[in-house]
């Protein structure tokens, strides 16, 4: 088992960027690793709630569903 930290720089600007730290998070957990995510830079806004659940990149899952998978799966996120 690994410990990954996934940097996201993107914010709501570029949702399908804004997303994939989130996605590949879920995979490591998937894979029986822990990841961490920091959200930095532009990416910092993915914090509040209501940005969050607007975010819809192009061809991957909602930004919703994998914040809320990555809270059950208690992922620390730091900003």
């Amino acid at each position: 088992m690994a410990k990954i930290l996934y940097v996201s720089t993107c914010g709501s600007e570029n949702p399908t960027k804004a997303t994939l730290p989130w996605l590949s998070a879920k995979g490591a957990i998937e894979a029986g690793h822990q990841p961490q995510i920091v959200l930095a830079g532009d990416a910092a806004i993915l914090a509040n709630k209501t940005v969050a659940e607007s975010v819809l990149g192009v061809g991957i899952p909602p930004l919703k569903e994998l914040l809320a998978f990555a809270m059950e799966k208690n992922v620390p996120v730091f900003t």
